[in-house]
């Protein structure tokens, strides 16, 4: 795919200004991809703006024919000629403005749009693993306030970048066609400006990066007490928590206001370059128009064509500094796109022999962790679990039960050993066949902003509602929803109680209702293996206990895995694992570990001491 002709002859301005380095220039490549559907926009705005500029540098000129034809001449009508022109030259000027302003706009929106979604996309599949070592506020900044950083970089580009070079180089060769000596002080002044911007740019970059990276912290600083506020007013908190967000903040300032510094030295750096150079001008100017060898006009044209480099080349600082932040956020949001996406298929199929025998789990020694460099969370794993039969795990806080079911949907890769599905590796299905085969009730219930029927359909599009209430009965929560209808029917007769809303996070639900409603999505999907993992902690003895003699009875006996911390909820399974420390301690029924493993027993004699 082809980008512009504009931005490959930005990237080599780029290249040429040492703005970035190598690295930098291959993801600035990629994401310039981007804009490849904007190619139209990416000439006609920066053409537009060089039409416009012509009009610019031809100002000078009709003003010093003014001052010299007209006024000079006292010549009347002459001036209301020039008038009128330079009027046009305002209007035609002003509207080709605004034509590469829509383009520009249009570029650069529709650029940021089609990266906010690839963005978006690739972190909708990047892994369980990539995703926790990236964290949630990262990946936020990323596409936020990292992407609106590209489009405002973009915008300020299309517009700015060859019109601003086009006048400074315009305007010297314009003061070349008024007077050569007198231009050859620009010839002199230009390339200490541009000196001068490119030295402060290569040092704004890096402490740009910084600065993204103290956003991050503090955005995700600020995402943690947000969720948290209810825990830190509970214990007191407050002021601990605005110390430690006004130091995270402090961070932020220090290092935005060193990038701030540096690129506020511009102005003041051009300023006196270019009020230098202008003195010198007028100073050599004024002698000339003495002796008669140079024009009042031209002097005035001069003048202009300085004034017009000023500010061009303060439009230019501004540009570079906007590019420089742009090129950091750039930078971020690639180094996302390059984490490579779920998990590699591997052919490594488990061997197979009839059908009936076929464990629809097991676990042949196996080790997990959850980074490279960490430590094993899982160690020397073995088991299997028949088809439909109910599996019950338990063990103490950080046994390692939820790590054991995650291997299962292979929400993480195993370190050694393997992990087989009917008979066959998990690392050898595509993930989207492994998880039509899963169906995985989290920890934390989470629900969705819309309706109860769309929540519940996420199980199964196709579902229709006699499908969703008896999965709702299943799950013991139909009287729940039941509950609704009276409520939603004052609002519109023709709605149902499946028509109640949901509130962002399931907010107008309970933590046992969110749960009940998460296992009935789950039970829609009718999976071959049904992970409930601990998502019945918030229910009653009583409601737990109906819960699973419904799951007992589904009609297409899935393998079932019950996490809990309580015996209460896995006493009746089939075979009950026991976790220990990251390692199985205890594989048999609740009256075989009851006389064989101690950690059961001891979990079993606390959970009913009372």
């Amino acid at each position: 795919m082809r980008v512009s002709i504009l931005f490959d002859i930005i990237k080599v301005l780029l290249q040429s200004a040492f703005l970035i380095g190598k690295s930098g220039r291959k993801k600035l490549k990629k994401l310039l991809v981007y804009l490849s559907k904007y190619k139209k926009e990416c000439v006609l705005a920066p053409l537009f703006k060089l039409l416009e500029a012509s009009f610019e540098l031809v100002v000078p000129l009709v003003v010093a024919s003014l001052i010299d034809t007209g006024i000079g001449n006292n010549d009347s009508g002459y001036v209301v000629k020039m008038a009128l022109v330079l009027v046009a030259f305002a209007v035609v000027g002003y509207a080709f403005a605004i034509i590469a302003q829509y383009f520009s706009a249009k570029a650069a929106v529709g650029c940021a749009t089609e990266l906010r979604s690839s963005l978006f996309a690739h972190i909708m599949k990047l892994s369980f693993k990539n995703s926790d070592e990236q964290g949630s506020a990262t990946l936020i900044t990323r596409m936020t306030s990292d992407v609106n950083q590209v489009q405002s970089g973009v915008n300020m580009t299309l517009r700015l970048f060859l019109r601003s070079p086009f006048i400074v180089f315009g305007a010297m060769i314009m003061a070349f066609t008024v007077d050569v000596k007198a231009a050859l002080i620009f010839a002199a002044v230009i390339p200490v400006l541009l000196l001068v911007v490119f030295i402060l740019m290569r040092i704004t970059v890096p402490r740009q990066k910084k600065a993204q990276g103290s956003l991050d912290k503090v955005l995700g600083l600020t995402r943690e007490n947000l969720t948290g506020v209810r825990v830190i007013r509970a214990f007191g908190l407050e002021n601990h928590e605005n110390e430690v967000f006004e130091k995270e903040t402090g961070n932020l300032k220090r290092f935005q206001e060193v990038a701030g510094r540096i690129s506020a030295a511009m102005n003041p750096l051009t300023y006196v370059i270019i009020n230098a150079a202008l003195i010198i001008l007028l100073y050599s100017g004024a002698i000339r128009v003495e002796a008669g060898v140079l024009t009042g006009g031209a002097v005035v044209a001069l003048v202009n064509y300085v004034s017009q480099i000023l500010v061009e080349l303060i439009k230019l600082a501004n540009l570079c500094v906007t590019i420089a932040k742009a090129i950091a956020c750039g930078d971020r949001i690639q180094a996302i796109m390059e984490i490579p996406e779920g998990m590699a298929v591997i052919d490594a199929f488990g061997e197979l022999t009839s059908e009936d025998e076929i464990p629809a789990v097991e676990f042949k020694n196996v080790n997990a962790k959850y980074s490279e460099s960490g430590e094993d969370a899982l160690e020397d794993i073995s088991f299997f679990a028949k088809k439909g039969e109910t599996i019950g795990v338990i063990g103490g806080t950080g046994s390692g039960k939820s790590s054991l079911v995650r291997l299962i949907s292979r929400a993480y890769d195993v370190s050694a050993g393997n992990v087989f599905v009917n008979g066959r590796d998990v690392r050898a299905y595509k993930q989207s066949e492994l998880r039509k085969k899963i169906g995985t009730v989290m920890q934390k219930a989470v629900l969705f902003k819309g309706t109860i029927r769309n929540n519940l359909k996420w199980g199964n599009p196709e579902a229709t509602d006699e499908d969703i209430w008896e999965a709702l009965e299943t799950a013991q929560a139909a009287e729940i929803v039941r509950k609704k209808e009276a409520d939603v029917k004052k609002k519109n007769e023709n709605l149902t109680a499946l028509d109640a809303p949901v509130e962002q996070e399931g907010r107008n639900f309970s933590g046992g209702q969110k749960q009940r409603l998460s296992i009935a999505r789950t039970l829609i999907q009718k999976p071959d293996i049904l992970i409930l993992d601990d998502s019945s902690s918030a229910l009653d003895y009583a409601t737990d206990a109906a819960l699973r003699k419904a799951l007992k009875n589904l009609p297409w006996k899935p393998t079932t895995f019950l996490v809990s911390q309580r015996t209460t909820s896995i006493m009746h399974a089939d075979r009950i694992l026991v976790m220990d420390d990251g390692r199985l301690v205890g594989n048999g029924t609740h009256e075989e570990l009851l006389k064989s493993c101690e950690v059961y027993r001891e979990i079993y004699e606390t959970t009913n001491a009372n």
